[in-house]
């Protein structure tokens, strides 16, 4: 089954090139179908990129899935038109007073700032707390994974001596866990930050499993509530190309950036990138609509609690 979007999303037309079965709003209220309903808090500079890549990976499932794009009040995007903002994002206060299947809560190139000096925060943690009673399941990534895991937990993070860039290998910690079905024993993840979480930190913390980690990325994915609550610190919805801008970006401009590791074909960026984690990609994000959306929430998507 397709997704439901919002009339006119730029992502619409990217995706019909790439073959991907996505539907407007208005064809999709022809259909007698309860669609899961998913909203996504998108914190990222580039919107429209990344609504594109998130909507890449839930359009492979079966499921039809609406999904709508929520914005802050405290905050105005420098990089996205107000236009763009106006037609195809809500604020809280609006999306709030219904309940939610799923919801995704994006990274934010803020990281190197301590959690309490974000403009935005006392809002986006109300919106945290908020999904706890209201959404079935939240994934959150990156910075918002830090900031959650800080807000919830206490969990503290740490900047690292220069940035993790690159594609990193993890390693199921529960291969058994619905969220890993189909997974290979080593899987591929980009990351882009400053900053990491701990597993010293985490494991101080009942409430808290890691689930995936790697030697040299270290935590990875963090689960809690049972699965109602992921915490991603990489960026498994990344496009192919998309370390491949920010090096090009931030090359020569930064003393900080060095060629992402695990990334272009020999190293050499004049040859591209080497894809080596969209399947696990789109497993997981099936996996987590599947499992801990689909056949978790309730019918009567008001008896979330």
């Amino acid at each position: 089954m397709p997704l439901r979007l919002p009339d006119k999303l730029p992502a619409i037309d990217i995706l019909k090139h790439e073959n991907i079965f996505v539907m407007d709003e208005s064809r999709a209220h022809t259909q007698m179908i309860r669609p899961l309903k998913i909203v996504i808090l998108n914190l990222m500079p580039l919107k429209v990129t990344t609504e594109t890549d998130l909507i890449r990976l839930l359009s492979n499932t079966p499921l039809q899935i609406e999904i709508n794009f929520m914005k802050l009040r405290s905050h105005t995007p420098k990089n996205t038109p107000i236009e763009h903002m106006k037609m195809f994002y809500k604020d809280f206060s609006v999306l709030s007073e219904q309940k939610w299947d799923g919801m995704i809560v994006t990274g934010a190139p803020i990281e190197q700032m301590a959690f309490e000096d974000v403009e935005y925060w006392q809002e986006i943690t109300g919106i945290f707390d908020w999904a706890r009673t209201h959404v079935t399941s939240t994934l959150y990534i990156c910075w918002a994974a830090q900031a959650a895991l800080y807000h919830f937990y206490q969990v503290p993070k740490h900047p690292l001596e220069k940035k993790r860039f690159g594609i990193f290998p993890q390693t199921p910690l529960d291969p058994l866990l619905p969220i890993f079905r189909g997974f290979d024993d080593v899987f591929m993840m980009p990351h882009s930050r400053h900053t990491e979480v701990w597993r010293s930190d985490i494991d101080k913390v009942d409430a808290l499993r890691v689930i995936a980690e790697g030697p040299e990325s270290g935590v990875s994915m963090v689960m809690a509530r049972e699965g109602r609550e992921f915490f991603i610190t990489g960026h498994l919805e990344y496009a192919p190309d998309t370390l491949d801008k920010e090096y090009k970006r931030d090359a020569g401009k930064r003393d900080d950036v060095e060629l992402p590791k695990n990334y272009y074909r020999d190293n050499d960026p004049a040859k591209g990138p080497l894809v080596t984690w969209r399947s696990h990609a789109n497993l997981l994000f099936n996996n987590w609509i599947n499992y801990y959306v689909y056949q978790e929430t309730p019918y009567n998507i008001n008896e979330i609690k």
